[in-house]
C-alpha cells in the first residue's frame, strides 16, 4: 500500500463523500421514477457525477462500436470502480450481470433490482448453470448484456481466466460480442487501498465480434478470443499463464 501524504488522505476522503452522495441521489432517483429505462438514465448521470466531481477523467474509445442491436460486452475487472464507469459510459440499453453476493448487501441490492441489473452464482455449479440459462433467455429475448467474465478482481494486476457463461450465452442467441478494456481503475481503488486516489481512466470499447466468426463455435474459443483482444490492449498480464507456470 502506498504511503499516505495529506493531499492523498484529503482526496480520498473527498472522493468517498462524493460517491456517497451520489449514491444517494441514485437511490432517490430509482425510488421515484417510474420507468426502467428512466431509471437507467438517472443512474447514468449519477454515476459519470461521481467522476466529474472527482475530477477523474475518462478518455472513451470506440463507442461507436457498440452495434444497434442486441449486444454482450465483456470487460476486464480490476476495482470496485468498473461497475460505475461502465454505467457511466455505455447506453443504458444494457442490463449489468452481477455476483450473486451482493444480493445479501442490502442499498446495492436495492438499487441493482431497479435498474434491472441481474445476479448470477460464482462457486456453486448447480446455481452457475441456472444462472446461465437465464442469461440464454435474457439474451435471446431481446436484452443487452454487460458482465465481468472474470467474475471478481484481486490485488495482482493482470487478466484472469473467464467464465463460459457469459460466452455461452452470445453463442446461444446469436448476439455480437464486444470486448471492452477498462485502464485506469486499478490505480485509482486497488484491491488492497482503502482510500481512492487521482488518475484518469481510459475506455476502449474494441471492435464487435461477430455471430458469423469461427471463435461462435464454443463459449471457450470465444472466451479466448475476446481476453486476448482485450489482453493487447489492457497492458497488463495474463494471470492464466502465471498459473499453469505454477503448475509445473
Amino acid at each position: 500500500m502506498p504511503k499516505l501524504n495529506l493531499f492523498s488522505l484529503i482526496y480520498g476522503v473527498y472522493a468517498w463523500l462524493i460517491f456517497f452522495l451520489c449514491v444517494i441521489l441514485a437511490l432517490i432517483g430509482v425510488s421515484l421514477i417510474p420507468t426502467l429505462n428512466l431509471r437507467r438514465h438517472w443512474v447514468k448521470k449519477t454515476a459519470s457525477l461521481i467522476f466529474i466531481l472527482c475530477g477523474i477523467k475518462i478518455d472513451l474509445h470506440g463507442l461507436n462500436n457498440i452495434p444497434k442491436g442486441r449486444v454482450l460486452i465483456v470487460a476486464n475487472h480490476a476495482s470496485y470502480l468498473d461497475g460505475a464507469i461502465l454505467h457511466a459510459v455505455l447506453p443504458t440499453k444494457f442490463t449489468f450481470v452481477i455476483k450473486s453476493e451482493m444480493q445479501s448487501v442490502p442499498v446495492a441490492s436495492y438499487l441493482f433490482k431497479r435498474v434491472g441489473s441481474r445476479f448470477v452464482e460464482r462457486f456453486k455449479p448447480q446455481g452457475s448453470f441456472r444462472d446461465a440459462r437465464k442469461l440464454i433467455r435474457a439474451a435471446s429475448n431481446g436484452e443487452s448484456l454487460a458482465i465481468f467474465p472474470e467474475g471478481t478482481f484481486t490485488e495482482l494486476p493482470g487478466l484472469d481466466k473467464f467464465r463460459a457463461g457469459a460466452f455461452a450465452s452470445a453463442i446461444k442467441s446469436n448476439i455480437p460480442l464486444v470486448p471492452v478494456v477498462i485502464i485506469g481503475s486499478r490505480k485509482i481503488l486497488p484491491a488492497n487501498q482503502l482510500l481512492p486516489s487521482s488518475g484518469d481512466l481510459n475506455i476502449h470499447i474494441l471492435d464487435a465480434i461477430s455471430p458469423g466468426d469461427i471463435a461462435f463455435n464454443s463459449s471457450r474459443e470465444l472466451a479466448d478470443l475476446s481476453r486476448l483482444k482485450i489482453l493487447e490492449i489492457l497492458n497488463e498480464p495474463d494471470l492464466t499463464l502465471k498459473i499453469n507456470e505454477n503448475k509445473h
